[in-house]
């Protein structure tokens, strides 16, 4: 399947409801090959003013929520990694660099299962692992995450998703719709 520009993926390895959103997207549910975006989702909570539901009373209806989705979706059990959410900038730092070495949707699957199957939390070294088995150096992984090139190619994806509109993820973005919420994917695929 080729890649459809003007349909994109956006994403952070930390959200939950990333992960359902990726496992589907991967799956075909847009019927076309999305550009998968990964963007810094600590950043967006900033520029919109409040964080994630993650910290909030909402926390447990959620967790019951994402847990029941990935049932009827026929994923695996989540597992909530220790400490869940975690400081996500690394994992982002290296899903650009993935992304950049060609790898970035395997990557980013790989990730979200090790966080979110195997309820690990995404250390440098679970990184650097993931890296070696999609067949990236976990070695160069470690690097690339203090490059300024990959730092500033984060940050430029992620002030490009927030003037586009993207207010969290998982987002689509199909020409100018945005389509905001794993909820919404088969809204964003009839529109694509």
């Amino acid at each position: 399947m080729l890649i459809n520009k003007l349909v994109v993926f956006y994403f952070d390895l930390g959200s939950p409801y990333a992960y359902l959103a990726a496992e589907r997207v991967a799956a075909g549910i847009l019927e076309v090959e999305p550009a998968w975006e990964p963007m810094l989702l600590g950043a967006i909570f900033g520029y919109r003013g409040r964080g994630s539901w993650s910290q909030t009373d909402a926390r447990d209806g959620n967790v019951a929520e994402l847990e029941r989705r990935a049932r009827e979706y026929g994923l695996p059990p989540i597992a909530w990694p220790p400490g869940w959410p975690g400081d996500g900038l690394a994992a982002m730092r290296a899903a650009t660099w993935a992304r950049r070495c060609g790898a970035g949707v395997e990557f980013a699957l790989a990730a979200y299962r090790r966080a979110f199957v195997n309820g690990d939390a995404l250390t440098i070294e679970t990184l650097a692992e993931t890296a070696d088995d999609v067949g990236l150096s976990g070695a160069e992984l470690r690097e690339a995450i203090g490059d300024p090139v990959i730092k500033a190619a984060l940050r430029a994806a992620t002030d490009a998703a927030w003037s586009a509109g993207v207010s969290g993820v998982p987002t689509v973005r199909v020409a100018d719709q945005l389509f905001y919420g794993d909820d919404q994917l088969e809204r964003a695929a009839a529109a694509a």
